[in-house]
């Protein structure tokens, strides 16, 4: 009798461990996986006139279709959004 106690002790202990270690493993690799990024149709914005310009050496990029919205960099800085007025056709 002292035999199958000590052999059900045994197996006891095995499934908790397992059981433990599965939730622990199941945690870990919940916390380490990034949450699925949105995907964003692209756009077409060429009628809004929209501009990434830096500011060190005056180069400008104009905006005509927007996807993921990340503001380029160029001459090591992040370039400025700048938003102009179309001229207006009438004052020719």
């Amino acid at each position: 009798m002292i035999a199958m106690a000590w052999w059900i002790q045994w197996s006891v202990a095995v499934l908790l461990f397992v059981v433990i270690a599965g939730f622990g493993w199941s945690f870990l690799r919940g916390l380490t996986q990034a949450p699925p990024k949105e995907t964003i149709a692209p756009e077409d914005v060429q009628d809004l006139d929209v501009y990434f310009v830096c500011q060190e050496c005056g180069t400008e990029y104009q905006v005509t279709r927007l996807g993921e919205v990340q503001v380029p960099r160029h001459c090591g800085e992040p370039m400025s959004v700048v938003r102009r007025p179309r001229p207006s056709p009438l004052s020719n």
